[in-house]
């Protein structure tokens, strides 16, 4: 389990309308065996904010760019659509993750952690992990078709954040009780968007 250093900054709670993400990416502090025997779901978090470089370390495995040369991600996608935008929910604010220029892009300066879920532990998490899909612009596909594919790679990338958790000794929690239309319409997203899953990450809470 590794400590954040306490040198490292911390996230800022006022809400400036780019966040350049940390990109050096040291190796994680365990194997994949030891990481799947600490996957689990945790609902209590410590208040307590991620600290910038764990924050991006926390975005790069969940849905970051891995082949720069072809825009790889780290997590697949249905024919490659990479419809899925991973929005971040802070006290600070609401940001969608680019991970193209790995940076946070400020959407709505408000604390929306709240209404990212009916539960209340999601307003005191510190992040708020919201998988939005694109879906209009999937090709040859039905509209059942392009949810199903939408909730697939949701899976793929919610799963990636868990392991990753459990490596850096934080918690998670994939969260399916979501008012949609009202978060929707909170996160100003355009009709042919849809908010598919939630998670919640942080440092568990001191037993």
């Amino acid at each position: 389990m590794r400590d954040p250093d306490a040198s490292e900054p911390v996230m800022r709670l006022s809400a400036p309308s780019e966040l350049a993400l940390d990109a050096d990416f040291p190796p994680l502090s365990m194997a994949l065996l030891d990481v799947l025997l600490r996957r689990r779901s945790c609902r209590e978090f410590d208040p307590r904010a991620l600290r910038l470089a764990v924050l991006s370390r926390l975005l790069w495995a969940a849905f970051g760019i891995n082949r720069p040369a072809e825009s790889g991600r780290t997590a697949p996608s249905a024919q490659n659509q990479q419809e899925m935008r991973v929005y971040v929910a802070l006290a600070s604010g609401l940001y969608l993750y680019d991970a193209h220029a790995h940076l946070l892009r400020l959407v709505v300066a408000d604390d929306l952690r709240a209404a990212t879920g009916g539960q209340d532990f999601a307003a005191a998490a510190p992040v708020n992990l919201i998988y939005v899909a694109e879906l209009d612009p999937v090709p040859g596909a039905s509209r059942v078709e392009q949810e199903f594919y939408a909730a697939l790679d949701t899976g793929h990338i919610s799963q990636n954040v868990y392991l990753f958790c459990a490596a850096e000794g934080l918690g998670a929690v994939a969260r399916g009780h979501v008012d949609r239309p009202a978060l929707a319409r909170l996160m100003r997203l355009a009709p042919g968007q849809q908010v598919i899953l939630a998670q919640s990450v942080g440092y568990p809470r001191p037993a």
